[in-house]
């Protein structure tokens, strides 16, 4: 049967009990999704002693299907394709698609390390955080995105998601940690009781409580 959070900060309790197995292992960095997944990954940080960040990752959506990704972006100019996809779009329009979503990935770079060093993850375990798995496709680029910021181990960690996308990130993934998977899955706000949209100021006011 399954419960559903009070908010996002209860749903991080649930996880970091999940992951206890971290605490104290001197590797780990918890990166918060941007925007729903960093309040989570405040508390999962808070609880294995762990220094939080952000990792800020942009899905390029196919121009007319933009739900489908072809690929994403990551901070420090990583981009990662799906050539079979991305093979499909016509180069011009491959083009547009990056420059919009490298656009808003610079704008929310600058907005949330504003005067904080860029993102390394060299010989890191990255233990990714979000508040809910529906389709898995951010989940799934930002794995890959960590890996190719230097991510030695990849950790999924959510604390509820689709069956379907916790097995195509268990594919991906070192391990995923999924606190609760419900049959017939629904939306991930539909398993809290308080699922606000998650602002920029909480972002901000995550990482500095957690510096």
């Amino acid at each position: 049967m399954t419960t559903p959070y009070r908010d996002r900060e209860d749903a991080g309790r649930v996880l970091a009990d999940r992951l206890a197995g971290l605490v104290g292992q001197p590797d780990v960095t918890v990166l918060g999704l941007v925007r729903g997944g960093v309040p989570v990954a405040r508390v999962v940080a808070e609880r294995l002693g762990a220094p939080l960040d952000v990792l800020v990752v942009r899905k390029l959506g196919m121009p007319l299907a933009p739900e489908v990704a072809f690929g994403a972006l990551g901070p420090n100019g990583v981009r990662v394709l799906n050539e079979q996809v991305s093979g499909r779009v016509p180069p011009d329009d491959v083009a547009d698609v990056q420059r919009r979503e490298q656009a808003e990935l610079e704008r929310r770079e600058r907005l949330y390390r504003a005067g904080r060093p860029p993102l390394d993850l060299t010989g890191r375990t990255a233990v990714v955080v979000d508040d809910g798995l529906a389709t898995g496709a951010t989940a799934r680029a930002a794995v890959q995105v960590a890996r190719q910021l230097g991510a030695r181990r990849v950790v999924v960690a959510v604390p509820v998601g689709a069956p379907d996308a916790y097995e195509m990130l268990v594919a991906e993934a070192d391990e995923v940690v999924c606190a609760q998977r419900p049959a017939a899955f629904g939306s991930v706000g539909s398993y809290y009781e308080d699922f606000h949209e998650v602002s920029d100021d909480e972002v901000n006011e995550a990482l500095t409580t957690a510096g």
